[in-house]
């Protein structure tokens, strides 16, 4: 956070590294929304349990590889960080990171289970820790995009 607020980067560099985090954040958006799909495709027994967690092993580095490009590039966009929206922009990605890693056992504990698994054979703790993790992924991408461009739309109008 502090490093993004103390580099002074040119207009090129600026632009350069916005492009970097857009397309950092398409691919590793586009990943968990993938992951989520398959996963409601499960969750309405239109998959089987183990989908889900095969697109999150084969998507893991298109999500963990992005989330760190967000980070570095936008150290380099020259972040407001007396702006609150700015400032619940980074909370949401760390919030979201935290559930990342939150979740990654319950993903193994799904991967060992009978490939027939349903979602409503699972207790009640198990799903509602998954869809837990779901609505504070979603939240927190979307309010982190919204957030940024917002903020992208406010610096160019000024």
């Amino acid at each position: 956070m502090t490093v993004g607020g103390s580099l002074e980067a040119g207009l090129g560099v600026q632009q350069i590294a916005l492009a970097v985090h857009i397309m950092a954040m398409v691919v590793s958006l586009g990943a968990i929304l993938l992951i989520d799909w398959v996963g409601l495709l499960w969750l309405l027994g239109r998959r089987q349990i183990h989908e889900p967690g095969r697109v999150e092993s084969a998507a893991v580095l298109l999500i963990w590889g992005g989330l760190g490009m967000l980070l570095l590039s936008g150290a380099f966009i020259s972040p407001d960080l007396s702006d609150i929206p700015t400032r619940v922009k980074l909370a949401c990605v760390l919030v979201l990171m935290l559930n990342g890693v939150a979740i990654a056992p319950v993903m193994k504990r799904l991967h060992e289970m009978p490939a027939s698994t349903k979602f409503s054979q699972l207790s009640l703790g198990l799903r509602a820790r998954m869809l837990m993790a779901l609505s504070i992924s979603q939240a927190c991408w979307w309010s982190a995009v919204v957030i940024g461009l917002l903020n992208s739309a406010i610096r160019r109008g000024s």
